[in-house]
């Protein structure tokens, strides 16, 4: 009997341990798909010039690199958090890392701008399959509330510090290897996670198919955006007439994906979600405005770096590390405090003041610009703005809202900051194009150029006051409302 018990305690305790170590190499696995969609998000950025030369885009044309990832991936994130309710997390988390994988794949061998655009719009359908069936395989996994806050705190250091990474991971990857190798990147990733999916995650349960799958509904806002984001940048080139009928065409499509709503068993977004609440839908119109400006930074800041300044993809890539680095940081406790302290409202007015500021010193930086004096005020400033004002934009998504709607709103939020950057990303694009255009007969080439992002920059900055002005004098919001 002592021998007994002698031996017994060791398997004990290991079959204890075991399932402790799985469910944090489970995190560790969902966290490694995350970083994948998170520097998909930054890296490209770095290297648009690059492809640029490579493809032969124009300015305008350039931006559907961007556009066509955040159109799909905004497009069905919904679609994408439904789809793992209807066929099992695991499953569906397992063909959004295949999808994504592949479509890295395609995106460095693609030889032309349409093969490029297309793959990079299935990128951002399998994102959009993996994010949220990533983030529900973490709750579900995590059933205590301490381990599920630790393993929630990793999750937001990856997607806050997957920036930084991107950035900087773009710019030496360009450098040294070519841009293709910026997609490439993701394929050991991708295919190390999808051969660890069945050992690391939990089984399926029965999948819940009550209430169907709106992919029509999907098909049609997508279909109605690109079609409006193509009347926009091809407004300089196509005639009066062919871009009203486009912007038509992407009314009509709008309508109908409203009708389809109306209709289905399980809309996408429940009618009268957003007239039950005032806060959801002022903060969806304010994400869409203030992630305009950022997004427009972003692609615009670095045909500066390297158009005008004439950095080289290194150097690009190691000038947006103070901005990035000090988002992730500040996310990390400092915007938790700031609406503890003094409420949603005046985080989300101080944080987008700050972002609008930014924007307009980027507005003022010359041909020659210092980075100590013409870059770095305007991208710290903008960086620390971001910080606050997104936090507190989201919690205000979801104060008021029904806890059975929580999820909802979130995802409605962060759609609408897919989609307000590709569309805002359209107009600037197209803003830039034609003052540029105005400008080249009377200064240089670069000169006319750094026009054209002056002009960005300002119609970003006006998008982001636009949004502050909206949040001061729209938002109803209880004067200590603060994260829960």
């Amino acid at each position: 009997m002592v021998e007994e018990n002698a031996i017994d305690p060791e398997p004990k305790a290991y079959r204890k341990r075991r399932p402790v170590d799985r469910r944090w190499l489970a995190l560790l696995l969902v966290c490694g798909a995350q970083l994948m969609i998170v520097l998909d998000g930054t890296i490209v950025n770095v290297a648009l010039p690059a492809i640029q030369n490579s493809l032969g885009f124009s300015e305008t044309g350039l931006s559907w690199v961007v556009n066509a990832y955040l159109l799909t991936f905004g497009g069905f994130l919904l679609l994408g958090g439904r789809a793992g309710d209807i066929f099992g997390r695991r499953r569906v988390f397992a063909f959004g890392l295949a999808l994504f994988t592949v479509a890295s794949l395609l995106c460095g061998l693609a030889g032309s701008q349409g093969l490029l655009v297309a793959a990079r719009a299935l990128q951002g359908i399998g994102g959009a399959i993996i994010a949220p069936a990533a983030l529900s395989i973490i709750i579900t996994t995590f059933k205590d509330p301490a381990d599920r806050a630790r393993a929630m705190g990793i999750w937001a250091f990856v997607v806050s510090g997957g920036a930084s990474i991107g950035v900087l991971l773009g710019g030496v990857l360009t450098q040294t290897m070519g841009w293709p190798w910026i997609f490439f990147v993701n394929l050991p990733v991708g295919l190390v996670a999808l051969a660890l999916c069945r050992p690391l995650l939990n089984p399926d349960l029965a999948p819940d198919k009550r209430g169907g799958f709106d992919l029509p509904g999907a098909f049609l806002v997508t279909a109605s955006l690109v079609v409006a984001v193509y009347a926009v940048v091809g407004a300089g080139q196509n005639s009066p007439a062919l871009t009203a009928l486009l912007l038509f065409a992407a009314a009509a499509l709008m309508v109908a994906f409203a009708a389809v709503e109306q209709r289905t068993s399980a809309p996408l977004i429940p009618p009268g979600i957003f007239a039950r609440s005032r806060n959801l839908t002022v903060s969806n119109v304010i994400m869409a405005l203030a992630v305009v400006g950022m997004v427009g930074w972003f692609f615009f800041s670095a045909l500066y770096f390297q158009r005008v300044l004439g950095y080289d993809s290194l150097a690009t890539g190691l000038a947006y590390l103070p901005a990035t680095v000090a988002l992730g940081v500040i996310s990390q406790g400092p915007a938790a405090r700031a609406v503890d302290r003094f409420g949603i409202k005046p985080t989300i007015i101080g944080g987008l003041g700050m972002m609008a500021a930014g924007l307009l010193l980027f507005a003022r930086a010359p041909v020659g610009g210092s980075f100590l004096v013409d870059v770095l005020p305007g991208m710290l400033i903008l960086g620390i703005g971001a910080a606050f004002g997104f936090m507190a934009v989201i919690l205000a998504s979801t104060t008021g809202v029904p806890d059975n709607e929580a999820g909802l709103a979130s995802g409605l939020v962060n759609t609408s900051q897919q989609m307000g950057g590709a569309l805002g990303l359209a107009v600037l694009a197209a803003v830039a194009a034609a003052y540029t255009a105005m400008t080249t007969g009377s200064q240089s080439t670069v000169a006319a150029l750094n026009s054209g992002y002056h002009a960005a920059f300002i119609v970003g900055a006006v998008c982001v006051i636009v949004g502050a002005l909206l949040a001061a004098t729209q938002l109803r919001l209880p004067k200590d409302a603060g994260p829960e």
